[in-house]
């Protein structure tokens, strides 16, 4: 994949992501204690549909596009994530499309605190612009592992780490999984959240393995194919695992993801499901 994201940003695996992300951030509400948002790769934050990058690969159309333009669009089970697309493009744009930083700063109470980390330099500059002055976040050009590895457990002790790298590296969920151990093992109590492309069978079934083997309990998957497998290895799906998912989590990505399938399938082969991949 060319990872920029603002290649491919608000594309199918955006939409789901970010509609099971809300999930997540909206369970933590259920609390008045603080909590804090850590992303590990945020990108820029703000993407422009109709800009170079979006316009070359048109994955928008297919995913946010298509959306939009459907009955669901309207469903009270996309509300937050409705409500943040709608809100970022009243600031900044009919073209406007929120990234995780934006969307989970939608979902921040007065209490509550993001902090963003971006490597990549243009990207962390621009990142840094769009919350120059807002108290509640924190942006910091850094490896996401290094941030992983340095700032968690956060002050608050509650939270959700989202973990979405590039997938450029041939070892990448090797590198997940010794990330993941290691800031489990420092802070047991988080909820982590990683995304991961569905593209190649063999690397999808090994990273489930690996995390099977973690050693971490609690772990379970979400995953999405608008497509089958295909033998030229395009990205036919979408995944998110959840370590320590709330009680609720396993029930409204069944039914969210249930919602967009007819939406963004572009097979009749077309599904999605949860599975345990290590009880509590």
């Amino acid at each position: 994949m060319n990872y920029r994201h603002a290649f491919h940003a608000g594309n199918f695996a955006d939409v789901v992501k970010h509609a099971l992300l809300c999930s997540l951030i909206r369970y933590l509400q259920r609390k008045e204690k603080p909590f804090r948002v850590m992303d590990t790769h945020a990108g820029r934050g703000l993407y422009d549909l109709s800009g170079d990058e979006a316009r070359r690969t048109g994955e928008g159309a297919e995913g946010i596009d298509r959306l939009i333009a459907s009955p669901a669009w309207d469903d009270p089970l996309l509300a937050d994530y409705r409500t943040a697309v709608e809100d970022t493009r009243v600031r900044f744009g009919p073209d406007a499309y929120p990234g995780s930083p934006l969307i989970a700063r939608h979902l921040l109470r007065r209490q509550d605190r993001l902090s963003a980390y971006e490597l990549h330099p243009v990207d962390a500059a621009a990142l840094a612009e769009q919350f120059a002055g807002d108290v509640q976040v924190k942006t910091i050009e850094l490896d996401g592992w290094l941030a992983l590895g340095a700032h968690v457990p956060p002050k608050e002790k509650r939270g959700l780490v989202l973990i979405d790298p590039p997938f450029e590296r041939t070892d990448e969920i090797e590198t997940i999984v010794e990330q993941l151990q290691r800031a489990h093992a420092r802070w047991p109590g988080g909820i982590y959240a990683i995304w991961y492309p569905l593209k190649r069978p063999a690397q999808y079934g090994r990273f489930h393995d690996l995390l099977r083997g973690s050693g971490i309990p609690n772990i379970v998957a979400a995953d999405f194919w608008r497509e089958p497998f295909a033998p030229d290895e395009p990205l036919v799906g979408t995944g998110f695992v959840v370590v320590n998912p709330p009680f609720t989590f396993a029930e409204e990505a069944k039914a969210l993801m249930s919602l967009l399938q007819p939406v963004l399938q572009t097979s009749t082969q077309a599904e999605c499901g949860v599975r345990v991949l290590a009880e509590e």
